[in-house]
């Protein structure tokens, strides 16, 4: 065993050791998408004093995390996002009302001395004066201006006196610093006016309205006045029930933000929608990853089988990567792990064409040194496709929103992860395989010493595909054309990702029709709600933008005609501008993708290869679109992930035949470019076609298991993949024909030969 190969495979072993350990011993953050609860995302606004800045929003960020403790949610997590924004998970919280109005309340708590009580406020009250409504409505409080703030309070707890249940719930305040003693004046001054005048009362007030205002010792006597309340403790009842005293010893133990806060996106998701998501994405990898392993062992047989090994090694590292980084594990993350599998298996595709050319045309000496350069002349290849990959998941980390996101980070763990099991982990064991005595002796079983039906099928043929370059080119023109008119006629169902707006799904007791559902919702008051089904039984209603109470209400219209219950389960509220924010970050996106793609190839290639590439981009987006369109399907964040995935893809595809392109003219700089070009595409086709065959099977398992969350998703990878294969090889290779027959370019210069540096002759066993 020489260095090189001996290097390789001790980073096999640390990897894959590494990885096991990790996978064995740790597990992932799951999103609420997948554990189920809510999701609210605040911004921070400027106040007439303060600013919404980084600092400021970081003492925001703390002041809630107190209060959502203080409410007693499980592993919640409090976050700021950017300069002003804040991300509030609250695992296990399925009804947001109660939680939203703690969270978003500013909580400015003060503390007055009551002057009178009167009916009306005058035209010009006097200075430090305030006049806020009584409790029960009776007139108006006119308050001295404030005592003492929320800051002088320690903490708050609500309680209930079991030897007093009919006095009710009540709040228990102990203060802090000066606050007891600043309290025993002003109760100590009320104290001695009369009972029952306003003057005895002392005003709590919360973000401007009095929530509680008791009098002084309401039993009358004297013996508190001039001394007051002491003990550095008070009780504050007004009538409470037992959540409305907890949510209040909330607000004031968590303390006051610095700033108001709006919320801008909420978002729930039930614990069985999540358990279902995880189940069925499970399902769908264990098939699609089943049916890619079978195929890929009847096509490359030997090599074929230790690639699939390999692919055990990519799902340990990638999940491995997304543990140790603490990454949060979404829905669409899920997508993005199942999805770089077909990735993971492109690489290897790529090797074993390669070397089968090789070793049939006696280029290399045994079947050892065919694998090796194998693995050397698909590497730049390899290396463009992942690249163009890791350009999309990078956009959609950094300009995307919400689980979406998490679509990025895993395609990206899993783009690496998958390199390294093709590049290291499958070529020490397909090394190993070959170099063994009876896989010398009987070489058909390796795999890579005979080409495939498909290759031999195309051979025997030799099919004059540029010779109809224009005809291709028509059809493309055709497909683009009506894809746009699906545009124009039909319009784009723009999610409330991208238009702002209030989205339910319902799973009712029994099973109802969307036009009951549909009657039932504008009973509630919303006749222009969007009401469809979902899955097998659940309704999802789609309005404009609405109160949690509001949405509660369309809930109990449709749990009175579903047998009496209904469960939630999904419940997303996005604002408007937030919608704006997203749908222009979406085209910024793609607007990027394009351009970086676009700057790649030119670095790459010549620009009329460029062309062609741009031709078949602009092909594959619009077919896609175009059928959404017509479809009527949604164009939401998942749908943008798949854009981009698609992009990529197809980027991906051109390369890989514009490398065999320019690779084959070099080869036969004499040759007219139209046969330089089908003899490429020959070549390449069967890697695509095995590609797609062993990604189709993912998606089409994702299509149908994936549940609805995800079956657009993989509809729009499909479609991509489908369109890709056409349009990477007869899209951009005849207008890179048309191109180039009109404006040629120099000669090629002859390619320099490779050198393998680490070859050696078989002579059987791995010493």
């Amino acid at each position: 065993m020489n260095r090189s190969t001996l290097v390789r495979a001790l980073l096999a072993l640390l990897v894959l050791a590494a990885s096991t350990y990790v996978t064995l011993t740790a597990k992932p953050q799951l999103g609420l998408d997948l554990r189920g609860g809510t999701q609210i995302v605040l911004e921070a606004k400027d106040s007439p004093t303060v600013k919404a800045n980084r600092e400021n929003t970081d003492k925001a960020t703390q002041v809630l995390h107190r209060r959502i403790d203080a409410l007693g949610v499980s592993e919640p997590n409090v976050t700021r996002q950017g300069e002003d924004r804040i991300i509030v998970e609250l695992p296990g919280v399925q009804d947001p009302r109660e939680a939203a109005k703690v969270i978003g309340k500013t909580a400015q708590l003060t503390f007055h001395e009551v002057l009178d009580q009167v009916a009306e406020k005058p035209a010009k009250p006097a200075a430090g004066e305030t006049y806020l409504p009584a409790e029960g409505g009776q007139g108006l409080l006119r308050l001295a201006k404030p005592a003492m703030t929320g800051e002088l309070v320690s903490g708050a707890e609500g309680l209930l006196d079991p030897q007093q249940v009919a006095q009710g719930w009540f709040v228990e305040m102990n203060f802090k610093g000066d606050g007891g003693k600043i309290w025993a004046n002003i109760t100590g001054k009320a104290a001695c006016q009369p009972v029952n005048t306003p003057q005895r009362m002392i005003a709590i007030v919360l973000d401007n309205q009095v929530i509680s205002a008791p009098q002084v010792d309401p039993n009358g006597g004297n013996q508190l006045c001039n001394v007051g309340i002491g003990g550095g403790t008070t009780t504050i009842s007004g009538s409470f029930t037992e959540q409305e005293a907890k949510d209040l010893a909330a607000l004031i133990s968590g303390g006051a933000l610095p700033l108001p806060v709006e919320v801008i996106d909420q978002r729930t998701v039930g614990p069985s929608l999540g358990q279902d998501a995880i189940e069925a994405s499970a399902l769908a990898a264990i098939i699609g990853l089943a049916l890619t392993a079978l195929f890929i062992v009847i096509v490359y047989r030997l090599v074929g089988l230790m690639a699939v090994l390999g692919l055990l090694g990519y799902a340990a590292m990638s999940y491995a990567a997304l543990t140790v980084i603490g990454a949060t594990l979404t829905l669409p993350g899920l997508a993005g792990f199942v999805l770089a599998i077909g990735m993971a298996v492109d690489a290897n595709v790529l090797v074993f064409e390669r070397a089968r050319e090789d070793y049939i045309a006696g280029r290399t000496d045994g079947l050892r040194r065919s694998l090796r350069s194998g693995f050397q002349n698909a590497l730049s290849a390899i290396a463009d496709s992942n690249i163009t990959t890791l350009l999309a998941a990078a956009l959609l980390f950094f300009l995307a929103a919400g689980p979406v996101r998490g679509f990025g980070v895993t395609l990206s763990i899993g783009v690496i992860a998958s390199m390294l099991s093709a590049l290291v982990v499958t070529r020490v064991l397909a090394e190993f395989a070959v170099s063994r005595g009876f896989v010398l002796r009987r070489p058909a079983i390796s795999g890579i010493a005979g080409h495939g039906r498909v290759r031999t099928w195309l051979e025997a043929r030799s099919p004059s595909l540029m010779k109809h370059s224009r005809r291709w080119l028509v059809i493309t023109a055709v497909a683009i054309i009506v894809s746009v008119a699906g545009v124009a006629i039909r319009g784009l169902n723009l999610g409330i990702e991208f238009t702002g707006g209030r989205l339910i799904e319902v799973s009712t007791a029994q099973r109802i029709t969307p036009d009951q559902a549909r009657a039932a919702v504008a009973e509630a008051g919303y006749p222009t709600a969007i009401v469809q089904a979902s899955g097998t039984d659940d309704i999802t209603v789609r309005t404009g933008t609405i109160s949690d109470d509001e949405a509660e209400k369309i809930k109990e219209s449709l749990s009175r005609i579903g047998g009496g219950s209904a469960e939630m389960v999904r419940n997303e509220s996005i604002g408007p501008s937030l919608g704006e924010e997203l749908r222009n970050k979406g085209l910024i996106a793609l607007g990027i993708a394009l351009l970086a793609q676009l700057l790649y190839l030119a670095a790459r290639f010549r620009w009329t290869f460029g062309a062609g590439a741009v031709l078949a981009l602009l092909q594959n987006v619009a077919v896609v679109i175009g059928v959404f369109a017509w479809t009527g399907k949604p164009i939401d964040g998942i749908f943008l992930a798949a854009m981009l995935t698609i992009i990529g893809y197809t980027v991906n595809d051109s390369v890989v035949v514009f490398d065999r392109i320019r690779e084959t003219r070099s080869a036969r700089a004499t040759d007219n470019l139209g046969p330089v070009i089908d003899t490429a595409i020959v070549n390449v086709l069967p890697r695509t076609i095995n590609t797609g065959i062993s990604t189709l099977f993912i998606l089409t398992a994702l299509l149908f298991l994936g549940g609805d969350s995800l079956a657009d998703f993989a509809l729009a990878l499909l479609l991509g993949i489908i369109v890709g294969t056409y349009s990477s090889n007869l899209t951009a290779a005849p207008l890179l024909l048309e191109l180039e027959r009109r404006y040629p370019a120099p000669p090629p210069r002859p390619k320099r030969a490779q050198v393998d540096r680490d070859a050696q002759p078989d002579r059987g066993a791995v010493v």
